[in-house]
């Protein structure tokens, strides 16, 4: 059974799971309007797996015997400067989620629920990637530069993601 405190905690990060998914599929029409296809299916992949890391803790939430409660979504920014810019966000965005996560399991070790503390430990894991992955292409960005034939490249290399 999922202690009160901790599934509340679960909630909330439900919700942000679910908040990225949204900010990212904006930055996906973002990266649409300035035709940029390899960004845009880049953060449209992104939005699939931040529904899926919500999903998961839906799911575990339901197992533990605890009541999913959704809450609302605010409106993700839709504009963003340049494409460096908009990779700038992903970073702090994933670097808050990562905070969030670590938050919540402290909440974990301090309920001593043991199980939420192994479920945990995978998004802690995911977290790292996800910093890392998005740490490499601002830096790759800040690189290549905004115009001209290496941000065509960068949007070829992204358009790869999810292709083996």
């Amino acid at each position: 059974m999922l202690g009160k405190k901790l599934q509340k905690a679960f909630n909330e990060q439900i919700n942000q799971e679910f908040s990225s998914s949204y900010l990212y599929l904006s930055m996906a029409a973002y990266a649409e309007s300035m035709n940029l296809p390899g960004f845009a299916h880049w953060l449209r992949l992104q939005t699939a797996e931040e529904k899926g890391h919500a999903m998961k803790l839906y799911k575990y939430v339901v197992e533990r015997g605890g009541r999913v409660e959704l809450q609302a979504i605010g409106q993700p920014p839709v504009d963003f400067k340049s494409p460096i810019a908009l990779f700038e966000e992903v970073l702090k965005h994933e670097r808050k989620i990562s905070a969030l996560i670590n938050k919540l399991y402290e909440t974990a070790l301090e309920e001593k629920d043991y199980a939420s503390q192994v479920l945990l430990h995978w998004f802690i894991e995911e977290q790292v990637e996800e910093e890392a992955a998005a740490n490499e292409i601002l830096e790759t960005l800040k690189m290549a530069g905004e115009k001209g034939q290496a941000l065509i490249m960068m949007d070829r290399q992204l358009a790869r993601r999810g292709q083996g």
